[in-house]
């Protein structure tokens, strides 16, 4: 058995919409997919959670979501293109009140919870590493980089490299990669002329 669905069992999948160069481990979990849209050259890794909901999943193009990682997408969750998630990240864009003035989990009625929503928002070539938790209501800015186990919890600004619990700024991100981009888009779209050519 391959390790990822084929094309024709993710377009049956039931998303939003699928882009092309798709791969999404068999050992994935994902729940409601028509609220979930995926862009092209994604790939997701074994034992990853993409949990859609009120709210849509945008995951853009050139995206990697390693092993173990989880988006739960209530609130809204949106990986723009060239976002790199290490594995066991977690980003959630609902959470329940640890403040004792309600209860918590989702078996309670939702009268006796005080669910906190708020949209996450990834911009362009952000990588979070490892164990790293996102919270809701959070927006990381363009080319951020996320140091291992670290927790984010409020904005952070562009193009700097942040970490710690909660993270704060180390030190400024280079733009070299950006460089990169123009020429991967190039490449491809060479490579899809070549296809029609041939």
């Amino acid at each position: 058995m391959l390790s990822f669905y084929s094309k024709e069992e993710l377009q049956n999948f039931g998303f939003k919409a699928i882009g092309e160069s798709v791969k999404i481990s068999r050992k994935s979990s994902i729940y409601n997919p028509s609220s979930i849209s995926i862009g092209d050259h994604v790939r997701i890794d074994d034992f990853c959670i993409l949990s859609g909901g009120e709210k849509d999943i945008e995951i853009g193009s050139y995206i990697h979501i390693a092993a173990y990682s989880a988006i739960y997408g209530s609130g809204g969750v949106v990986l723009k293109d060239f976002t790199n998630l290490s594995s066991r990240v977690v980003i959630y864009s609902v959470t329940d009140d640890f403040s004792g003035l309600s209860l918590t989990n989702p078996t309670v009625p939702a009268e006796f919870s005080n669910v906190q929503k708020g949209e996450v928002i990834l911009n362009k070539h952000v990588v979070v590493g490892t164990n790293s938790t996102i919270l809701p209501n959070v927006v990381v800015g363009e080319g951020v980089a996320i140091g291992a186990h670290s927790l984010v919890k409020q904005d952070v600004e562009p193009w700097g490299i942040y970490a710690g619990i909660p993270v704060k700024k180390i030190k400024n991100r280079k733009k070299d990669l950006l460089a990169k981009e123009e020429k991967v888009f190039k490449l491809n779209n060479s490579n899809q002329l070549r296809g029609k050519l041939l």
